[in-house]
């Protein structure tokens, strides 16, 4: 109790010097750069960042290597609920999952695809579904889609080139296209200094992470009721386009991964340091308080544990180390923190600081971690799946129907799970409402089931979990 009580002192004061030192090298650099025109003056930037991280640190922090694959992908399948445009229904191909019977039907405003359906991305259908970019004067007709991101309420795909797109809910500003229509079925380009690398789109809020470590954040900035700071910016504003959150900037780090939850933000660093910033409540933000954090500042309890992997659900997230060992703070209402049934799993059970899941984890070396609204799974280096949350599991269950296979990735929506085996071949589990999981069919499953819809001779490369909708790339086994 005592050293928890000192570390709390020592936490509140460093927080209070770290937060004040901040607003007055932001406050002193505005002589040297505008931060409404930040994000138009790369230059400027590194330049900055260089300076700033060689007074802070002589080995200075390295920009992320880029995280996008290689390979253009042989096909790109999506399917589950199209709310607001979130699917692009023109292009997707009847005949373009031969295994499944399953179909596309509408329930109201809403489109279910309950099985993996191809997107038509040959001769030019690309560039005509993503239209005229009068935002950049790249118009080449060979423009490649490289990667699909989903999230709570919006689609992105960002080009071979690093060029993104946005597409879905809008109603926070969270797509980052300006003053705009609150939600778009046609995609709309986000325009960025540099390629972009990653896109976390939020229910509320959005993240774009640039191939440079740059980090730019929009959407609802927060209120006095619900939180504030989740953008990183210092305040509470809204923005409606991509703001640089410049205090990385000013701190010299570079970003390496981004998650956003409901009024929350988790960031990783290419040091492995994991940076949290927006409301407190819950214990949302890891750092045992509940106050809101203006900036984004360090989770100091795993600050030397070498984090190689973060994720983010609506109100919890997990940071897995180097060790394989993942600790897991925040909401704990569903048991999706893992901590088994000694916490009380109720409306208000939180962790505020990061407690390692033990369990059937404990000796076990975790290489993947994944969260979804309010559920998360893990995969160990022996390929085994499991899976915990959504008020059925509040301690990791190990999926047995999968031990005859060796699982690599795991991938978590809104009540459903896929997991990803070394052969390319797709599982899913969870609530089937809206059709998330593939398998022509709207019912729910507790066990992995194949996703058939994927045809022969083609292995699943990438995936991405939306709350509602799904989309993974494919290439061509060997």
């Amino acid at each position: 109790t005592i050293n928890i009580m000192i570390a709390t002192t020592v936490r509140s004061a460093t927080r209070i010097v770290s937060q004040y030192g901040r607003r007055s090298a932001l406050s002193s650099s505005k002589s040297i750069r505008d931060k409404s025109a930040v994000s138009s003056s790369c230059c400027s930037i590194s330049a900055i960042r260089c300076s700033s991280s060689a007074a802070l640190n002589n080995d200075a922090a390295s920009p992320p290597q880029s995280t996008q694959t290689s390979s253009t992908p042989h096909n790109v399948y999506m399917w589950g609920t199209s709310k607001q445009g979130t699917i692009p229904l023109s292009l997707l191909q009847e005949g373009g999952a031969s295994a499944s019977s399953g179909g596309m039907f509408s329930t109201g405003n809403e489109k279910i695809v309950d099985h993996p359906m191809s997107l038509n991305l040959d001769q030019g259908a690309l560039t005509s579904f993503l239209g005229d970019d009068n935002d950049n004067n790249n118009t080449d007709d060979d423009a490649k889609l490289q990667q699909i991101f989903c999230g709570a309420t919006g689609t992105a795909m960002v080009l071979n080139d690093g060029r993104c797109y946005v597409f879905g809910s809008n109603k926070n500003g969270e797509l980052g296209i300006g003053e705009g229509p609150k939600s778009t079925e046609t995609p709309v380009h986000v325009p960025l200094p540099d390629p972009v690398a990653k896109v976390s789109l939020g229910p509320n809020f959005s993240a774009f992470l640039t191939t440079t470590g740059d980090l730019y954040t929009c959407g609802y900035g927060g209120s006095a009721v619900n939180g504030m700071g989740c953008l990183g910016h210092g305040n509470m504003e809204s923005y409606q386009s991509p703001k640089l959150v410049d205090s990385l900037v000013e701190d010299g780090c570079y970003a390496s991964d981004v998650h956003c939850g409901e009024y929350s933000m988790t960031v990783l660093t290419t040091e492995g340091e994991v940076l949290t910033c927006g409301t407190g409540s819950f214990g949302r933000l890891g750092n045992m308080e509940t106050l809101d954090q203006l900036y984004l500042e360090p989770v100091e309890m795993i600050a030397g544990d070498d984090v190689v992997q973060i994720a983010s659900g609506f109100a919890f997230s997990l940071a897995l180390n180097k060790g394989g060992i993942v600790h897991a703070w925040g909401k704990n209402n569903e048991g999706q923190l893992g901590a088994g049934v000694g916490l009380a799993v109720d409306v208000y059970a939180m962790e505020s600081l990061p407690t390692p899941i033990e369990g059937l984890l404990e000796g076990r070396k975790v290489t993947r971690v994944a969260a979804g609204h309010s559920h998360a799974a893990a995969v160990t280096s022996t390929g085994e799946l499991f899976t915990w949350g959504m008020h059925m599991d509040h301690e990791p269950k190990l999926e047995n129907s999968l031990l005859h296979t060796k699982i690599v990735d795991v991938a978590c929506g809104q009540n459903y799970t896929l997991a990803l085996d070394q052969e390319g071949r797709l599982y899913s589990l969870g609530k089937g409402k809206t059709g998330v999981l593939g398998l022509a069919s709207t019912k729910m499953t507790t066990q992995p089931i194949l996703v058939e819809g994927i045809p022969a001779g083609e292995k699943v490369v990438t995936m991405s979990a939306g709350w509602t909708h799904v989309a993974c790339t494919t290439a061509l086994s060997e």
